[in-house]
């Protein structure tokens, strides 16, 4: 893995919140905020700075102008949300591009396991407690927010707890 702990240790605290909400807003009311996106983007250009030194963050935007293009593309075909399209964009300033395929594979997990997540508390006591989520009731569609918040949360923290 190339991100460090010490790198992990300034993106995860400010990064953290602002993809559980991601996650929360994506299954309650199946979109991702715009000012959520942007936040993310202000923390990489504030934290990232810190984290990475000027020579490789200022690399690192290429990677979220490329991801932006890639999800233009995917939502213009069906295959992606809008939301899920700018928040895949504004993450992966974050992510190394050495770490890009174990990216994936944590982002394959995180998606099987929130599907699997979901649609159990979907027919769960659990939607008692918040009947008036958008993603309940949206057929086969799936709120992305969750699998893709979860796999950034999951990435920086791999170096803080594994080492």
């Amino acid at each position: 893995m190339i991100l460090t702990a010490s790198q992990a240790l300034w993106l995860l605290p400010p990064v953290l919140p602002i993809c559980l909400y991601v996650a929360w807003n994506d299954m309650r009311a199946m979109k991702i905020p715009n000012w959520s996106v942007i936040a993310l983007v202000v923390v990489f250009a504030v934290f990232g700075l810190i984290a990475f030194g000027i020579q490789d963050w200022a690399w690192r935007w290429s990677h979220l102008a490329v991801m932006l293009v890639i999800g233009i593309v995917a939502n213009a075909a069906g295959a992606m949300g809008a939301g899920d399209a700018k928040f895949i964009a504004a993450a992966a300033p974050f992510v190394a591009l050495g770490d890009a395929v174990m990216v994936m594979y944590i982002l394959a997990g995180c998606t099987l396991a929130g599907f699997v997540v979901h649609r159990i508390a979907r027919h769960s006591p659990i939607r008692r407690m918040v009947p008036d989520w958008e993603s309940w009731t949206t057929g086969k569609r799936f709120p992305m927010g969750l699998p893709l918040g979860t796999t950034l949360i999951c990435y920086l923290a791999w170096p803080i707890v594994f080492g």
